[in-house]
């Protein structure tokens, strides 16, 4: 009785909030700065937290992801489309066509297998078949990096301390999750009256069947965990056709990597516990001062090949007798790649925790941290097996653990152990083939990541906190920015796409927002092109208006009223040329806001298009953005950065130049 009264899954106040995540073939993620997950500390090096609520508490009754009417679907396409489409009626027409003809029966199909699977969401099994299925490279075409900020204790980031404090804490993580003792993901709206240890002991005696619904009633809104179980032992193996995901939990080991050499050592032990800290930064130790010289075919380089290609290169090193060594790397818990390089400045970093040389990384691993020889440190995430939502709680718990509680410190002096017997490196019987087909993913490699080009920008003359005193999304007019500075570099308005978490239900994985509006057009075309043809109060109203139509998009996306997700299983579209156009996303933008990270960053989806990662601070605006030759990334950013101060200059009242 109770869930049918409890039908409307959200209300419309909560999602703006809900949205943060990631991008069509790579995320940042959901924004996790407002929740606080501190229970009561553990009382031991095991884990990290206790929580009072299991872990997995709300997962059973979580609201499911809804289809939306077709008719709404048509409606919001058409209305995307029309900054995008000159005075043309076909689209019109085809869109309708499909609404009242084989749209019907498609949409009735999917609704009907959507009943006979109400354990996950509609698009559960088509965006692991898209991701799977797809045979570019991962790297750039799929993984992105988030870095961390840096410990505010600087001796601490020397590389050797922060390894070892980062693999601590991260065992610390895995065993707290698989305890079920890691804080619940939880959105709280009010959270003196949910986010309180009084709260959290009633709702723990609530069957999980129903305790979605009681933290509803105190305006707490859980969110989906089924993406955790793959965080940890998870690697991406590449099949002919289509991949697979591959999890171990049963492996102890760590995977290290350093100058394209591979090592492994146990992290836990026997009996379930984290290896002494100062053994693990002994064995840690051990591996940077190995002697050993670069590897002369480093076999990581192949996990950035053709997704076949590598299939086929994967069948022979097995049959040349390595399927033990290659099952050991894809069961390690993470990789943990050394770098033997220091960072410049944040484009080195960008570029470094992106791709670097290709030969130190494993990018099929579900996760890498990366640590520089100066202590930057990121996460590079394969993106097929989730949405970066337990990725950046992972990155924020282990930020805040390595900072709050290391366990080793710059004075500590690794363990008295034999490292050279408890480390060992990986070495693989290579024929010629294999040899060459190392040497050509090598090649591929840095012909392709020699096309890209990383810019940043940080616009310091204003950002949250003045946008909301002036009653405006902090979001939309940071979407807003990029299309003016899209229409001031290249006259255009362009199919844009920003990723909006649907973690609030059950399977959820993204919807799109489309930021390229009829609002924004008219808004851009104002500032861009007639800024003197316009009064200040006319400017402000339409930054207003841009403002709450990105806000009801923002809503009707988090609630799972988007249209991308729902005409993706339909297929009726495809033939569409329009179709086409507006999935050919030349600006693809993701947002995140977090204290663990600094900055994050991605490839452009097409070979014409801008990566655009950014954060709205409280008083300035971060830009780290991506491009390919066809796109003059630094112009971009000049164009954008002269977009935000004509914003704010409106903003003070003051006319445009």
């Amino acid at each position: 009785m109770l869930a049918s009264t409890m039908a409307s899954p959200l209300p419309m106040h909560c999602v703006a909030s809900l949205r943060k995540s990631g991008i069509h073939l790579r995320t940042a993620a959901l924004g996790l700065d407002k929740r606080n997950y501190s229970s009561k500390k553990g009382p031991s090096t095991e884990y990290l937290h206790q929580s009072v609520v299991p872990s997995m508490h709300y997962q059973k009754s979580l609201p499911r992801l809804p289809i939306p009417k077709l008719a709404d679907t048509v409606g919001r396409y058409l209305a995307a489309q029309r900054p995008l489409l000159d005075e043309d009626q076909t689209t019109e027409k085809i869109a309708q066509d499909f609404q009242n003809g084989v749209g019907k029966p498609l949409h009735e199909e999917l609704v009907a297998q959507d009943k006979n699977n109400k354990h996950t969401s509609y698009i559960s099994g088509p965006w692991f078949d898209m991701y799977l299925s797809a045979r570019d490279s991962v790297v750039l075409n799929c993984n992105p990096f988030m870095s961390f900020n840096p410990d505010p204790k600087t001796e601490y980031n020397d590389q050797l301390v922060r390894a070892t404090n980062v693999v601590c804490s991260a065992v610390r993580f895995m065993k707290t999750l698989r305890a079920g003792l890691l804080e619940p993901e939880v959105f709280h709206l009010n959270p003196a009256k949910s986010d309180t240890d009084g709260f959290k002991r009633l709702i723990r005696w609530v069957p999980s069947s129903l305790s979605w619904y009681g933290a509803y009633m105190v305006n707490a809104y859980p969110l989906d965990m089924s993406q955790y179980f793959r965080l940890f032992n998870s690697t991406r193996i590449p099949k002919k056709g289509r991949d697979e995901l591959f999890t171990d939990d049963k492996a102890r080991h760590l995977l290290v990597m350093r100058k394209g050499n591979m090592y492994v050592f146990d992290i836990v032990d026997r009996d379930g516990n984290l290896v002494k800290p100062a053994e693990i930064q002994s064995h840690l130790k051990h591996i940077l001062c190995d002697p050993t010289p670069a590897a002369a075919f480093p076999l990581g380089v192949l996990t950035s090949e053709n997704r076949d290609v590598w299939a086929g290169l994967r069948d022979q090193l097995i049959a040349a007798g390595n399927a033990e060594d290659l099952r050991i790397v894809d069961s390690a818990l993470f990789c943990l790649s050394l770098d033997d390089e220091s960072m410049r400045d944040h484009i080195h970093i960008s570029h470094n925790m992106l791709h670097g040389d290709g030969c130190n990384r494993w990018f099929d691993k579900s996760f890498t941290v990366i640590l520089t020889k100066d202590g930057q440190a990121a996460i590079n995430f394969e993106h097929s097996w989730g949405d970066g939502v337990a990725v950046l709680r992972f990155q924020n718990e282990i930020f805040k653990d390595t900072t709050e509680q290391p366990l080793v410190n710059p004075a500590s002096t690794a363990a008295a152990v034999d490292s050279a017997s408890a480390v060992r490196r990986l070495q693989f019987n290579l024929d010629s083939e294999l040899e060459n087909g190392i040497k050509k993913a090598k090649e591929n490699f840095d012909s392709s990541v020699s096309k890209l080009t990383i810019d940043a920008l940080e616009f310091k003359k204003g950002g949250k906190a003045q946008l909301k005193k002036s009653k405006l999304s902090p979001d939309a007019i940071a979407q807003l920015a990029f299309q003016m500075g899209f229409l001031r570099q290249y006259g255009q308005t362009v199919a844009t796409y920003e990723s909006c978490s649907t973690a609030a239900f059950r399977h959820g994985r993204t919807e799109t927002i489309r930021p390229a509006t009829s609002h924004t057009q008219r808004c851009a075309q104002a500032f861009v092109s007639q800024p003197g043809r316009h009064s200040v109060e006319q400017l402000q109203a339409m930054l207003s208006e841009c403002s709450k139509y990105h806000g009801q998009l923002t809503k009707e996306a988090a609630m799972g009223q988007g249209f991308d997700r729902h005409l993706f299983p339909l297929h009726g579209l495809y033939t569409d040329p329009a179709y086409a156009a507006i999935n050919h996303n030349i600006l693809s933008t993701s947002t995140l806001t977090s204290p663990a990270v600094s900055l994050g960053g991605f490839a452009p989806v097409v070979p014409d298009g801008f990566g655009v990662g950014y954060g709205v601070h409280d008083d300035w605006i971060g830009c780290n953005v991506s491009s390919y030759p066809a796109r003059n990334v630094h112009e971009f950013l000049q164009c954008v950065h002269k977009s935000l101060e004509d914003i704010f200059t409106v903003l003070e009242g003051k006319a445009l130049g």
